[in-house]
């Protein structure tokens, strides 16, 4: 349920003001259900049966009421008791039409035992009745913004002045003030219970709100290195061709004019491709010169992996590495995303397994390159990690940039493991895919 508005357009350029804006809610009879608890899911209904038990317990006391204590015997006791009853029960669904209800069920009552108020005795109200028209204005200010909620206690408090002051019958006590406590309480409680509601509401959709944005740019940032990682990939290969391409004619004898004016403009073609490509992407370039992204920093390849691997080791983890088939170089992209899945992988293991047991396995297929770091349970307790833990995302990220899948998940013994599938060969080609993902 939102906060409602305390104007609202009429039409175009008109606005209806606040006091018709609460007019029109006290007449409001729609339909709005109390919302059951959230936590615990077993009490979820707990609202209900309590005001269920409230709408008997009043009912059951207004007659005792009425006819123990103000000796009124009219047969309409019985159907003015249901109908209080009936009135709580009703707001848990129709609130204002249920405090409508409750509100002419008390000026019946107080017409009823007009003439047999006796000394000492409240009137309009009686003291149950107080109580049982408490719960009303309570299921009301919970689903109404809080002028409406002031409204509702204004009106019976008001009603009860001016029934005091013209038809209060003799010896009779006012109980206009108890009134004014008594729902004035109960506005204030269901208006604090309502704020708190909306506020834990707008605080789980920030939260919401927050994780997401926070995954988003996790996900750009990640994007952004791999791209940087790319950058470094594609420029090599583009320089590579130029070079090729300026040597090629004094490799052959007597080349033709048209064999120079080819490998000329593939070597033109080549530079521009370069130049532009640094210029559309050296925004993504580090500005700082020990970056692994610098240029003058070659990117890493499933060649340095025992050097990481030394490194965890250092760090203090049992590290031991496994490789099956024939190990032979891969295309740039391939051997960079493999050495950045099983870094990222060990960083977790460091961070949240301590003490564990790390098992690298690298499997060369005939189309694939399977990939696979597992570690067991932890020893000891995990430090605390600052950042924000989507280091498996850019895994993922990276795979799928390749064709590849990833997966990660709890193993049986407490460890966890993280396994990878990477293509030889990428869709559309080693070069023209880190291209285009560049």
């Amino acid at each position: 349920m939102n906060v409602q508005r305390e104007t609202a357009a009429e039409g175009p350029g008109q606005e209806v003001p606040a006091a018709r804006g609460v007019a029109r809610r006290l007449f409001s009879l729609g339909r709005d259900p109390l919302p059951p608890m959230k936590r615990p899911r077993w009490l979820n209904r707990l609202p209900h049966a309590l005001v269920v038990y409230a709408a008997v317990l009043f009912g059951f006391l207004t007659s005792t009421q009425i006819q123990d204590n103000y000796h009124a015997r009219d047969p309409s006791v019985i159907v003015l008791s249901l109908f209080t009853g009936f009135s709580i029960v009703a707001a848990m669904f129709r609130p204002v039409a249920a405090w409508w209800l409750g509100l002419m069920t008390a000026g019946f009552i107080a017409a009823t035992i007009h003439g047999h108020v006796g000394q000492g005795q409240t009137w309009p109200w009686t003291p149950v009745g107080l109580f049982a028209f408490a719960p009303l204005v309570l299921l009301v200010a919970l689903r109404v913004p809080p002028k409406v909620t002031a409204a509702i206690v204004a009106v019976p408090v008001a009603c009860t002045g001016t029934a005091e002051m013209l038809f209060k019958p003799e010896h009779s006590q006012s109980s206009a003030v108890g009134a004014l406590l008594v729902f004035g309480f109960a506005g204030l409680l269901g208006y604090a219970l309502r704020a708190t509601r909306l506020a834990r509401g707008q605080l789980v959709v920030q939260e919401t709100l927050t994780g997401e944005e926070r995954a988003r740019r996790t996900l750009l940032e990640e994007r952004s290195r791999i791209a940087r990682e790319l950058h470094d990939v594609v420029a090599h290969h583009m320089s590579v061709i130029s070079i090729q391409a300026q040597v090629a004619p004094h490799l052959v004898q007597n080349p033709s004019p048209e064999l120079k004016e080819n490998l000329a403009g593939i070597r033109q073609n080549a530079l521009e491709a370069l130049t532009e490509l640094r210029r559309v992407l050296g925004v993504l370039r580090s500005e700082h010169a020990d970056d692994p992204a610098n240029p003058h920093h070659p990117q890493p390849t499933l060649a340095e992996l025992d050097a990481l691997v030394d490194n965890v080791r250092a760090a203090g983890l049992d590290v031991t590495t496994e490789t099956a088939g024939i190990r032979r170089p891969l295309t740039p992209g391939v051997e960079l995303t493999a050495y950045r899945i099983v870094q990222e992988a060990l960083s977790n293991c460091l961070r949240h397994a301590p003490g564990s047991r790390v098992e690298v396995g690298i499997a060369y297929g005939p189309r694939d390159l399977h990939l696979c770091v597992a570690n067991s349970a932890p020893t000891r307790p995990a430090p605390p990690s600052p950042g924000a833990g989507h280091g498996l995302l850019g895994m993922r990220e990276r795979a799928g940039m390749l064709g590849g899948e990833l997966a990660a998940g709890p193993r049986p013994d407490g460890g966890y493991e993280v396994s990878a599938v990477l293509p030889m060969d990428p869709p559309g080609g080693s070069v023209s895919e880190e291209k285009k993902d560049a």
